[in-house]
């Protein structure tokens, strides 16, 4: 297997690509065609960015495995990925915009890194979505997306001045407000097929603690569950906050305590040992959780019911 390349920079990005020097050293939207797309570039190739990137693409751009529904729209696709993540050229062909009314903004983290921005660029789980759990775009949405990212580049072309940056910035957190809102809208028009999402993951508990998985694996963890459902972790567990009021970390943990409640009050178990069978290595663990969801602790708990 090839090394994997890393394009940490813009001007690096902008080279690999073949693409004129960029602007500004920290920030970059581009546009390009289906023919001036290296794809020879990317073949059997992994790399990695150093970069944040969010790429729209007009219209249909394919089928997905997840969430391809009547009642998506077909407008335009966001795709999003955050520093460091390592993809293969399938994935860049899915980011990179082929089309000319598409673009990707590029942004470096040193831009934000001052900024309060750079606080909350983590609480945006997007960037951590797979392809397939792409934000799908109205028209409006679009438009609206794609004025901003106008004034992102309108800001970087001209004369570069001390309020710059504050306003470049500004514009990519308003951007990425905005996907926060369009995603809680893709959330709740998908309602009834996230309400499946939410059966199928609580019959993948119930299997899991039906097998022998707990005392072999431990208490699945929130990856691991995403995982066998097809899912990135972070939109798992957003969509369930988004149906459900809790998160996927949150639960796992409701349906251990409710499985240690009936074994606490239907046999004579040790607190230890049923902490290990419910999959925890450390029983002061599982003593921490039960409390934090119940208030008690599971002696006092066994003791007052």
């Amino acid at each position: 297997m090839n090394d994997v390349i890393q394009l940490n920079t813009i001007s690096e990005l902008h080279a690999f690509l073949g693409f004129e020097k960029p602007k500004h050293p920290l920030v970059s939207v581009t546009r390009f065609s289906q023919d001036q797309f290296p794809a020879a570039a990317f073949d059997e190739q992994r790399y990695a960015l150093g970069l944040y990137t969010v790429g729209l693409k007009e219209g249909r751009v394919g089928s997905y495995s997840y969430g391809r529904n009547t009642y998506d729209f077909h407008e335009g696709t966001m795709v999003f990925m955050a520093p460091g993540q390592t993809m293969q050229d399938v994935v860049l062909s899915e980011v990179l915009p082929v089309e000319t009314e598409s673009w990707i903004l590029m942004f470096h983290p040193d831009l934000i890194r001052r900024s309060d921005l750079g606080d909350k660029i983590d609480s945006y789980t997007f960037f951590n979505y797979e392809i397939h759990e792409a934000l799908h775009l109205s028209e409006d949405e679009k438009a609206s997306a794609t004025d901003i990212i106008h004034k992102i580049e309108q800001e970087y072309s001209q004369n570069i001045d001390r309020h710059s940056q504050d306003l470049i910035v500004s514009n990519i957190k308003l951007l990425l407000d905005y996907c926060t809102r369009y995603f809680d809208r893709q959330f709740h028009m998908r309602s009834n097929l996230n309400q499946d999402i939410v059966t199928k993951f609580e019959q993948f508990l119930k299997g899991y603690y039906n097998s022998d998985k707990p005392e072999e694996l431990g208490v699945p963890s929130v990856a691991y569950c995403g995982e066998a459902l097809n899912m990135s972790p972070y939109y798992l567990s957003d969509l369930l906050k988004k149906e459900t009021g809790r998160s996927a970390q949150d639960h796992i943990h409701f349906f251990v305590v409710e499985k240690a409640k009936t074994k606490l009050l239907n046999s004579n178990d040790s607190v230890s040992s049923i902490a290990y069978d419910l999959g925890f290595e450390y029983p002061q663990h599982f003593s921490k959780v039960f409390k934090t969801k119940t208030g008690l602790s599971p002696r006092d708990y066994r003791s007052m019911n």
